[in-house]
């Protein structure tokens, strides 16, 4: 095996590493959320949409972008929370078609209910870390999704092929 081979395989095994602990850790960060979100009557789905519209509402579809995740799965887990009444759709100043969802008051007071376990949890997380190693975590994170956008953009858009006249 030559020495390309093997940088080629110790990338992979690097990219397939990184890929099972972020499943990993998906899976246990969803398993804490659904046991936050429980005693305030919301799924760890429903307090993730709901969370993401707490600052500003926002279109389904912006929504999907900021969680990475399909349209159509933060559509139903709207409806669903606007049927709940948890949430409501308002009127979109940019686009006449694309309403907004923001939480409604029973909405932010089942947020509220889930803060105390929020803050515990943190702090449970923070002791196991430090903060300095939560921070450093959280930054590495974020640049692990910046890359994974550049590369994922980069796969659908590959150079095109210069001819010659």
């Amino acid at each position: 095996m030559s020495g390309t081979d093997e940088a080629v395989r110790r990338r992979q095994d690097l990219f397939s590493r990184s890929a099972l602990s972020v499943f990993r850790l998906n899976g246990q960060f969803l398993a804490v959320a659904e046991e936050l979100a429980g005693p305030a009557g919301l799924t760890a789905a429903r307090w993730q949409v709901l969370g993401a519209v707490l600052r500003e509402p926002l279109p389904v579809s912006g929504i999907a972008r900021s969680m990475g995740i399909t349209r159509q799965s933060v559509q139903r887990i709207a409806d669903l929370l606007v049927e709940g009444g948890l949430a409501e759709y308002v009127p979109n100043p940019a686009h006449r078609r694309a309403k907004l969802l923001r939480p409604t008051e029973e909405g932010l007071a089942a947020v509220r209910r889930i803060d105390p376990g929020h803050a515990a949890f943190a702090d449970r997380l923070t002791h196991a870390l430090g903060e300095a190693g939560l921070a450093e975590t959280v930054r590495v994170l974020e640049r692990l999704v910046a890359a994974m956008e550049t590369a994922t953009e980069a796969a659908a858009h590959p150079p095109s092929a210069v001819t010659e006249p």
